[in-house]
């Protein structure tokens, strides 16, 4: 055996003997760890004992940076925070076992099962029918597994009243200004997507009432920065938030608290987006 090989073997043998290090106490760990135990209902959360073995360092940055650092900030309330988390995470399409822990989550900080529903159809609008069947799926594993939780479907029936009319009237809602350009762009090239986009996002699914409208630009600028290929729809949804209630704080907390979830790149361009539509809006 050479140098080097006896080298490997021993750094290998070295680092399988040496057990975990305990870090020091951490101010932004316990803050994180009270709040994790709030969202996740558990005393003791999975997600330190699922690393111990392997990563237990990644286990304490999810804790203290995820939960501690940026969950714990005042700038939304927990149940807009995991709307925010769930539409991401849903929309992503790459994280089931984190999404269902969020929609538990959800669950636990006043989010009703309907809304979460909504949330998860409104998926379909920005990350397609897939990651909104998908995150249903992991909705109802949730649902099955709290005893006790009737889950009944909301607003079977259709809404009464011409698709499109009644979507044009919830994008001029939303998004004024913003969506009418949107919909102006597309008409001498493809109207049919563009009379798609009026009459099922906004006819068919803007204008059902399990979840106010706030709460869908809050998901719905969480979707677009997770997904980071969404620029423009970004800034449209950015000047919806702004539109139907929402603040500038409010707008970067909920970009910011993506690069959790899709990375720091992905926050990075959707506070890009926010600050282009600040300045459109002629706001400091």
């Amino acid at each position: 055996m050479n140098s080097a090989a006896k080298a490997d073997n021993a750094i290998t043998a070295d680092s399988t003997a040496v057990p975990a290090r305990t870090a020091p106490h951490d101010d932004r760990f316990e803050r994180g760890l009270a709040l994790l135990r709030t969202v996740g209902g558990q005393e003791n959360p999975a997600v330190l004992d699922s690393l111990a073995d392997i990563a237990p360092d990644l286990g304490r940055m999810t804790v203290a940076f995820g939960y501690g650092d940026i969950l714990s900030r005042p700038g939304l309330t927990l149940r807009e925070r995991q709307i925010a988390t769930v539409g991401a995470l849903a929309a992503l399409g790459n994280a089931a076992p984190q999404l269902r822990f969020h929609i538990d989550g959800a669950l636990n900080v006043g989010v009703s099962p309907a809304e979460v529903v909504e949330i998860l159809i409104h998926t379909a609008v920005y990350a397609g029918f897939p990651a909104a069947l998908n995150g249903i799926a992991a909705a109802r594993e949730v649902f099955e597994a709290r005893p006790g939780l009737t889950v009944a479907p909301v607003d079977t029936e259709p809404v009464p009243g011409d698709r499109y009319e009644r979507g044009l009237a919830k994008l001029a809602e939303v998004d004024g200004h913003a969506g009418d350009q949107v919909v102006a762009s597309m008409r001498d090239i493809a109207p049919d997507l563009t009379r798609y986009i009026v009459e099922f996002a906004f006819g068919d699914v803007y204008s059902r009432s399990a979840l106010d409208l706030k709460s869908r630009e809050l998901a719905s600028v969480a979707m677009c920065t997770a997904l980071g290929t969404a620029a423009p729809q970004l800034r449209v949804h950015i000047h919806g938030l702004l539109n139907v209630g929402g603040t500038r704080e409010e707008v970067v907390e909920v970009i910011t608290q993506m690069a959790g979830y899709a990375g720091f790149p992905a926050a990075l361009n959707g506070i890009a987006a926010a600050r282009e539509v600040f300045e459109e809006r002629g706001e400091e």
